[in-house]
């Protein structure tokens, strides 16, 4: 049994007030990509759909005139550090179990080649896992973040994700009994 829901991150005043920066649409569909990819690279699909959401949590405003300024998204850019911490923090109160809000918040770290600092050998099957799934939903100069979506319409797919991954999760538990 999951301590954790996506669900229960998203409806979280942290992510209402986050996520939006970075598009509540981009978030879930990178969880959702994550999902796909942690199904076929073997990877617990529950870390994934988690980094996934709140892969972009550390992002702060980088829309001019309602849009996206990429040139000062390129040089400002920290959100994968601010993002690996919020998230770990916003994780552990929840009560995830701490390793795994670890494991998740260095997966965000390591997400964005944004990021000058770079994980010490390679990245964890969950590491690169969580980047292709946000390589996967990219659009040119950052419009999948300015991308909407209704918050009830948001709050029905995390709510199926949640249930795809206790679906897979209980299927990893039947074939390793």
């Amino acid at each position: 049994m999951r301590r954790v829901t996506i669900e229960d991150l998203l409806t979280d005043s942290v992510c209402r007030k986050h996520l939006p920066r970075a598009g509540v649409d981009h978030s879930i569909r990178v969880a959702e990509i994550a999902v796909d990819l942690a199904e076929q690279m073997d990877v617990d699909p529950d870390k994934a759909a988690k980094a996934g959401l709140l892969h972009d949590i550390g992002h702060g405003d980088f829309t001019v005139n309602g849009h996206w300024d990429y040139e000062l998204y390129s040089r400002g850019d920290i959100h994968p550090i601010k993002g690996a911490e919020r998230a770990h923090e916003l994780m552990v109160l929840k009560g995830e179990d701490p390793e795994i809000a670890r494991e998740i918040a260095f997966a965000i770290l390591f997400h964005s080649g944004s990021n000058a600092i770079r994980p010490v050998g390679d990245r964890t099957p969950l590491q690169a896992l969580v980047a292709m799934a946000d390589d996967g939903d990219e659009e040119e100069l950052g419009q999948h973040h300015l991308r909407q979506i209704d918050w009830q319409a948001a709050i029905e797919r995390v709510r199926a994700l949640d249930r795809r991954v206790d679906t897979l999760l209980a299927k990893r538990n039947r074939s390793s009994d």
